[in-house]
């Protein structure tokens, strides 16, 4: 801000911020001191609603550079050429908390990154893990409620969220993954990310190919045991946050190598998992890492509110080259996220500067609603037109998908290796022993809260169907707990 005198919102030059204008000395206050009246509603209108998930997080400006050749698979500009660099913004996040939580919580962390291209933004909104919970967003709405607050008590209650997860086998390999040992990250910049969901590429020639990303933190991994978040959450609730401000301040970038996994489009209608279900991973043994990519932050938001709150991420945001996959989750996700962000900042949010496009122009016919900036000025708002307006291109961002059948609601296809239990029992296997011990008493500890027996043991048996050493030390850790 320029050095001058302290002014109204609308630049008159304040003569006395001190005190009100009265009606005399000691005399009521007059309504004609607009100055009182501005900074009051102003104030009483700071805050938007915060995000119903994801509310608490943190986020930085930073870079991609591209590290390997990916132009076969696909036609993305920013993704075009080795070398080429890209500004991004990328929002961490925990899911459940409100924006007033502690950040060191055993809760998924969301790693949404902005790429600001030439050819428009490209929001890849994902998390820390590379499953979910649930594979059809119309559950979304009811997983979320489970782990908020109860209407009736006020707080988490153990019963909702084991009830629904009883309930949910699907989510068997997400809940292994959360109540292991990178359950709670012991920073931002010590956890890797992931797109988690099936993405489409397609090159030039039109080849459509299945990717998922990963981004593997150059910091190394670390996390923290339960005993330990406990302290720190208590201590410092703005642990991550100001780690990631401070590293950033000392000159210390965080970086993560981007890979991707590539399957051609052919190969998904048989392969072993149905590759579009989000409680699964694919194999690496099948489709290996390909590191495409290096992504840096090296520069801290000015103002929170305005460039961390107010961020706005779709995954309805692609850019030539990419689209959606038939994956049910991200299929809703298309809509709800540009929806909350309608709702919640505004139908211009997309006007504000971390949200506009930064390497582009954005050319649209929508007009005025709040906070309408005027941009287009005189242009006309109505295509086609033969006054110079922008036009269509004709081609499409992604290839389409064949389909067949009869629509009605439909079960998520089952492949020949798929249930709800294969790949959380798989996990359990590749943990070492401490591991296991500890993946074991942190879920005796919140399953052992659940009130009602028959709730707790629906789903000790879920990990007894992942593998029968687990359930079985599991359900003995339970009793232990509860008596």
């Amino acid at each position: 801000m320029t050095q001058g005198p302290l002014t109204t919102e609308a630049g008159a030059p304040v003569a006395d911020n001190q005190n009100s204008e009265t009606a005399g000395v000691g005399g009521p206050v007059l309504v004609q001191d607009q100055l009182l009246l501005e900074k009051l509603a102003h104030f009483n209108r700071e805050r938007i609603p915060e995000r119903v998930v994801h509310a608490r997080g943190a986020g930085a400006y930073g870079t991609f550079k591209v590290t390997a050749d990916v132009t076969k698979y696909t036609r993305a500009k920013f993704l075009s050429e080795v070398g080429k660099e890209t500004e991004v913004f990328l929002r961490f996040s925990t899911v459940a908390g409100n924006l007033g939580a502690a950040d060191a919580v055993r809760d998924p962390r969301g790693f949404a990154v902005k790429f600001y291209t030439e050819e428009g933004n490209y929001d890849l909104v994902g998390n820390n893990t590379p499953v979910f919970f649930i594979r059809d967003a119309i559950k979304f709405p009811d997983f979320i409620h489970t782990q908020k607050r109860d209407p009736y008590t006020g707080s988490q209650e153990a019963d909702n969220v084991f009830d629904f997860w009883g309930l949910s086998p699907e989510s068997t390999h997400q809940v292994t993954w959360l109540f292991g040992d990178r359950g709670i990250p012991a920073s931002y910049r010590h956890m890797d990310g992931f797109g988690s969901h099936t993405y489409q590429w397609n090159n030039e020639a039109g080849e459509v190919f299945w990717v998922k990303y990963h981004f593997k933190t150059d910091q190394g991994i670390k996390n923290l045991t339960a005993e330990e978040a406990e302290i720190l959450a208590g201590k410092d609730p703005d642990s991550h946050q100001r780690d990631l401000r401070e590293a950033i301040e000392r000159g210390e970038y965080p970086s993560w190598t981007v890979y991707v996994q590539i399957m051609p489009a052919a190969e998904a209608a048989t392969y072993r998992f149905n590759p579009f279900d989000l409680t699964k991973v694919w194999p690496h043994a099948d489709y290996p890492l390909i590191e495409f990519g290096k992504l840096e932050l090296n520069r801290n938001p000015e103002n929170i509110f305005a460039e961390v709150e107010q961020s706005i991420f779709s995954p309805a945001h692609f850019v030539p080259g990419i689209g959606p996959s038939p994956d049910k989750m991200l299929q809703g996700r298309l809509f709800a996220y540009g929806d909350a962000h309608r709702y919640r900042v505004g139908i211009n949010a997309d006007h504000l500067p971390v949200n506009r496009p930064h390497a582009t122009e954005a050319r649209t016919h929508s007009r005025d609603g709040y906070l309408y900036d005027g941009r287009h000025k005189g242009a006309k708002n109505y295509e086609p037109n033969s006054f110079g307006g922008p036009f269509q291109t004709d081609r499409p961002l992604w290839q389409g998908v064949p389909l067949t059948g009869v629509t009605g609601e439909s079960v998520t296809p089952v492949h020949a290796e798929d249930n709800d239990f294969v790949q959380a029992g798989n996990l359990y296997r590749l943990m070492s022993e401490d591991e296991k011990e500890r993946l074991v008493k942190n879920l005796a500890n919140a399953i052992s809260g659940v009130t009602r027996d028959d709730i707790a043991e629906r789903a000790i048996n879920n990990f007894r169907q992942a593998d029968e050493d687990f359930g079985k030390r599991l359900e003995a850790a339970v009793q232990a707990l509860r008596g």
